[in-house]
């Protein structure tokens, strides 16, 4: 996938770029390349004339739209460190700030991020960084790890660093946001084994495990639009009230203004 630009490893948080690249480079790696690039594609079939820009390490998942989108690149946040890539052609990758996006606003039609909200240090002001950058009929995607999955149990891959989530958790982030999400997903419900057996059996693992335990998969996939508007919150219900009594001792309106207009001495 390329040679290494930099990497900064203070944040434990975070998998290293290294790491990742390796992760990928495995036939439990290339084996969910394949499953999540799949189902990328059936949501994103056609980008002809389009902006992609991938965050986290979207990089596995981006090759596919070489050739077909507008603009491609890469950015991949300090933390994490960032590979050179592609290894051969115009260099498509940067390192960046997650918070801190060097692009113009309404500048990308699809953001992709990947092995990116679940490490982010701080993922509200990095979902707000993305709203700025997105085009008013963009689509954001974002794979996360599933907090109810194996896959978010054990540490020996990507999708079990940092923090996983859940659908509620995911629908307040992107509320928050100002996110509508309209597509849902989940998916590798195949375990996480590096077994011969198991990677000639990943297509089957994902259809029979939609459809015997949905939810439990290894990761979530939402889609989103980005809300011109802020929300408008419900209308509070009025209390009613009882009957208007004086208080004794207090003077009436009448009282007071007879009081007013008597001449003084």
């Amino acid at each position: 996938m390329g040679r290494r630009a930099g990497a900064c490893t203070d944040r434990v948080m975070n998998s290293d770029v290294a790491e990742l690249r390796d992760f990928y480079g495995r036939p439990l790696g290339l084996m969910v390349r394949r499953l999540l690039a799949h189902r990328i594609r059936a949501r994103w079939r056609r980008l002809q004339g389009e902006t992609l820009i991938g965050l986290g390490f979207a990089t596995p998942y981006l090759g596919t739209f070489r050739g077909e989108a507008l603009r491609l690149g890469a950015l991949m946040p300090a933390a994490q460190g960032a590979l050179v890539w592609p290894e051969t052609g115009a260099r498509m990758s940067v390192l960046v700030e997650e918070d801190q996006l060097p692009l113009p606003d309404n500048s990308v039609d699809r953001l992709l991020a990947v092995h990116c909200l679940e490490t982010a240090d701080r993922p509200r002001p990095m979902l707000r960084e993305m709203w700025r950058v997105l085009s008013p009929q963009g689509r954001l995607m974002m794979i996360v790890p599933n907090r109810r999955g194996v896959w978010a149990r054990l540490d020996r891959t990507p999708f079990g660093q940092g923090r996983p989530y859940s659908r509620s958790q995911l629908e307040q982030l992107l509320d928050e946001a100002m996110f509508s999400p309209f597509d849902w997903s989940v998916a590798l419900y195949v375990p996480p084994i590096e077994s011969r057996m198991v990677m000639r059996s990943a297509t089957a693992f994902e259809r029979f495990g939609a459809r015997l335990s949905p939810g439990f998969g290894g990761v979530i996939m939402v889609e989103a639009r980005k809300e011109l508007a802020a929300p408008v919150g419900r209308k509070a219900r009025a209390r009613v009230l009882g009957r208007l009594v004086t208080i004794p001792g207090s003077a009436s309106p009448r009282n007071e203004a007879e009081h007013d207009c008597q001449p003084r001495r």
